[in-house]
């Protein structure tokens, strides 16, 4: 025992066929390739890739200009079907059959849209479903906006979606919308755009005498019914004592001139107000994008382009680009809706397959961001299960909130098939959760596809300073995602 014991300590020892020292190493040599073999660490796409940056960067070029063009959902529809008829696409017509790489769309009351490239197998083995929003966060009118207040005119406005109210004053605003006039005429209109036009805000308190409005908990610090928008502070030319309310006259008057609408049109109109800012590169490596309504067009937009550069794909493909998921996906443009269902049940008529078939075989994509990580934040998020900027596309199992309460939670097969999917085309993906457990949460469209017995998961692009008036995005990862795109499609 003695001698065992000291040539164990005694490490110039040797042992037939290896020194100790050797078989230290070796087992060191051994234990590291193990954990190679059996642990995983999302990579960094900038070390892993480097050679993606260029590629990325020119991809993300279009994508600004998609951003700046298209900041409501009419206005994406819109720049959509110009893509899409520059790209062949016609629109669909029900009772048709189609051939393998035939491409048709189907544009929904103004706001939400479906596309379709036909492939080569039988409808009836299921579809390729990718369904993004185009609805984004912002500051709508209401009914009867218009007011006047101490000679100054503004606009009362109700908030859609989840926004933190305080982030949307003194910022400029752009006006958008469309009325439709007595005559039934539909007027649309942007302000606030472009070079020289006027821009719109919401004030705020000055520090010198916030005393009182600090006291307010950070959701309160500004209230729905003080995000009242500026519009004007100089009375109609010539008005006179008698004529009441002549600076919101005036204003009114401007309104007029230039798009004919009077105050009762307001009630025939969709007005909405978003951030008069470009899309931008940000930081000095210029990696990331900064812009408003990255959630949700940032899927949008790369599940398009891939549908687009889709050329006879395996499984016929359906990209639904929706409405209303802001608010719950409701109303006849949300998901929550059956206005995909009967699309898809059109076109299994066409064909002459069951709709439930189709339905029960296809896989969808539900094409929504997640919260990047933030250190600065780091509390509300649990690392080892967040997603992060420059690691690519991120997959998330379920949503929800506390007990994945409003979540579809995407099945083991699912998550394997999307999965097999990514690494066969090298695609870049990483998984995450939308911030700890109990910090709090949200939704996707997901259990709107899954209630119509189909697979799906969750599928997009980190974001920082999410539902924010300025979003930022890696441009590797918005490039990521829509090679993951490509290869669901192919």
């Amino acid at each position: 025992m003695r001698e065992i014991e000291m040539s164990v300590q005694d490490k110039s020892v040797t042992v037939p066929g290896m020194s100790v020292e050797a078989e230290d190493e070796k087992g060191v040599s051994e234990a590291k390739e193990l954990q190679k073999k059996l642990t995983w660490k999302f990579p960094n796409i900038g070390k892993e890739a480097p050679e993606q940056r260029e590629e990325a960067y020119i991809y993300c070029e279009k994508y600004k200009n998609f951003l700046n063009a298209a900041k409501t959902e009419r206005e994406c529809v819109q720049e959509a079907v110009k893509m899409l008829e520059s790209g062949g696409y016609r629109p669909f017509e029900p009772g048709k059959t189609y051939a393998c790489g035939e491409k048709v769309y189907m544009v929904n009351r103004g706001k939400a849209l479906i596309m379709t490239t036909f492939g080569r197998r039988p409808l009836e083995d299921g579809l390729r479903l990718n369904a993004a929003h185009i609805d984004s966060p912002r500051l709508d009118l209401k009914p009867n906006p218009m007011y006047e207040k101490s000679e100054v005119a503004y606009f009362k406005t109700h908030y859609y979606g989840g926004i933190r109210k305080y982030q949307w004053t003194a910022t400029p605003l752009a006006m958008h919308g469309i009325a439709v006039r007595k005559d039934g005429e539909i007027v649309q209109f942007a302000i606030g755009e472009k070079e020289g036009e006027p821009v719109f805000c919401v004030t705020d308190l000055l520090p010198h005498l916030s005393a009182e409005q600090n006291e307010r908990k950070l959701r309160d610090g500004i209230k729905g019914e003080e995000l009242n928008i500026v519009i004007g502070s100089l009375p109609f030319p010539d008005a006179g004592e008698e004529v009441k309310e002549s600076v919101k006259l005036l204003a009114l008057s401007v309104l007029n001139e230039q798009f004919g609408i009077t105050e009762k049109d307001f009630f025939r109109a969709e007005i909405e107000f978003v951030p008069a800012v470009r899309a931008a590169d940000v930081g000095f490596d210029r990696s990331m994008i900064g812009a408003y309504g990255q959630d949700d067009r940032v899927c949008a937009y790369t599940a398009m382009t891939a549908e687009i550069d889709t050329a006879a794909p395996e499984y016929t493909t359906v990209t639904i680009l929706a409405d209303k998921e802001e608010i719950g996906s409701v109303g006849n443009t949300g998901l929550n809706s059956d206005f995909v269902l009967h699309y898809i049940q059109d076109l299994a008529e066409a064909f002459g397959v069951s709709c439930r078939r189709v339905l029960k075989n296809s896989l969808c994509l539900s094409s929504d961001v997640n919260a990047a990580y933030d250190p600065t934040f780091s509390s509300v998020y649990e690392e080892r299960n967040s997603c992060f900027l420059n690691k690519g596309c991120v997959l998330t199992k379920y949503t929800g909130a506390r007990g994945k309460s409003g979540s579809s939670d995407a099945s083991a097969e699912t998550m394997a098939k999307v999965i097999g999917i990514m690494e066969r085309e090298g695609v870049y993906w990483q998984a995450g959760e939308l911030g700890a457990v109990d910090a709090g949460g949200g939704g996707t469209v997901a259990l709107y596809v899954a209630g119509m017995n189909v697979d799906v998961v969750d599928l997009g692009v980190p974001v920082l300073s999410m539902h924010s008036p300025f979003e930022i995005t890696a441009k590797m990862d918005v490039y990521n995602t829509y090679k993951a795109f490509c290869a669901f499609y192919k």
